[in-house]
């Protein structure tokens, strides 16, 4: 017999897609979107974020945001992803944004395998920014803000090349991280950016 739960998630309500977009990166937040989408008014194009360009996220992102029945974004910042590590302060944005959607969705599909604390049915679906449309949504709208907030820290801090990485460990973040050492962004819990404090100290 299927369970209570499951039964509960194929009820008629509205639906809330979820992700995330900065989990990897050694600076910055992390940020979430929350996307209930509007059935009678379907979005073509919707992919995962990644499979996408960025002019093509960029489209979609305005897109979203003026068609979806409601949409929130989140984050969890810089100081709180060092102090409650990287997984529960993905969580936490994540929950911020579904708190923050104007209409209380139903049910709520999360990307990944993991939930975030939430007062509906939720449901984690491992690749469901590729499976699900809201999620891809959400997808898109989270990697679109935290991009534009990475050229405003490139616009703070040119020397990293937040413009070009996006805070990502490549070969020239890590140069400019040796020559320059950490900026006030930058994830003092993640190996290469302790390592050199350690090495600074």
């Amino acid at each position: 017999m299927r369970s209570e739960a499951a039964r509960y998630l194929d009820r008629p309500g509205l639906l809330a897609g979820v992700d995330e977009a900065g989990r990897g990166p050694l600076a910055g937040p992390v940020v979430a979107a929350a996307v209930i989408l509007d059935e009678l008014a379907p979005i073509k194009g919707l992919r995962d974020s990644k499979v996408l360009t960025a002019r093509a996220r960029e489209r979609l992102f305005d897109e979203i945001r003026a068609r979806a029945l409601c949409c929130s974004i989140a984050q969890a910042s810089v100081e709180e992803i060092d102090t409650l590590n990287i997984l529960q302060a993905t969580l936490l944005a994540m929950q911020r944004a579904v708190d923050g959607l104007r209409l209380r969705p139903h049910k709520v599909l999360v990307d990944g395998n993991r939930l975030p604390v939430l007062t509906m049915a939720a449901q984690a679906i491992v690749k469901g920014d590729a499976k699900v449309r809201a999620i891809s949504a959400a997808s898109i709208l989270a990697k679109v803000y935290r991009d534009r907030l990475c050229q405003e820290l490139h616009a703070q801090h040119p020397e990293y090349g937040f413009g070009g990485h996006k805070g990502y460990p490549t070969a020239a973040h890590l140069a400019a991280l040796r020559a320059h050492g950490p900026c006030a962004q930058h994830r003092r819990s993640f190996a290469p950016v302790r390592a050199l404090l350690v090495v600074v100290g």
